[in-house]
């Protein structure tokens, strides 16, 4: 019988997955020009779904410990097993990295940030020139994670219909078999 991943898991992960990808999508829109509400909007949006994030992210390092995740197929190169931890490690730390500075840009904005429009984010103690060095780290940190989603995505792939060796179902399927 081969390890897998607890159903809370990988629901956590395909629920991350999907609420990161709208997130993205909300953000790259702050880039084009808009009206003052509608980035107010937006920006309240990113952060709720951001604030959602977080919350998953706290359940999933916390189920990581308790459960790990299940050993890599011995029949792997040791490269890609390198890889896989180095992969997964820096998506940790990506989505970390994301939360903490969109929390510190959130609390320290302008104009506050209302999340799921009924709590208002603001503190406002950061200087100008220190909010724009945590923005850069957070659009340094989306560009990770933009790059880290990419490469998670062809290396499942990969393991899915060529490598063949089942380390991508374990992700995906979310039943047992008779033989398992």
């Amino acid at each position: 019988m081969t390890m897998d991943y607890r159903i809370a898991q990988k629901v956590i992960h395909w629920l991350m997955a999907f609420i990161i990808m709208l997130d993205l999508f909300i953000a790259q829109k702050f880039a084009d020009f808009m009206e003052v509400a509608d980035r107010l909007e937006s920006r309240g949006d990113h952060a709720s779904l951001g604030t959602i994030l977080a919350v998953l992210l706290i359940i999933r390092i916390i189920l990581r410990f308790k459960y790990s995740a299940p050993p890599l197929p011995a029949s792997m190169p040791p490269w890609q097993m390198t890889a896989a931890k180095l992969g997964h490690g820096l998506m940790y730390f990506a989505m970390l990295g994301l939360v903490s500075t969109g929390l510190i840009s959130a609390l320290n904005t302008t104009d506050p940030v209302m999340i799921f429009q009924a709590v208002t984010l603001h503190i406002g103690n950061l200087e100008e020139d220190q909010f724009q060095f945590v923005r850069q780290f957070h659009e340094l940190f989306t560009y990770l994670m933009m790059a880290l989603i990419g490469i998670h995505i062809v290396a499942a792939g990969y393991h899915l219909l060529i490598a063949k060796d089942h380390s991508t179902q374990r992700m995906l399927k979310f039943w047992r078999s008779q033989s398992d």
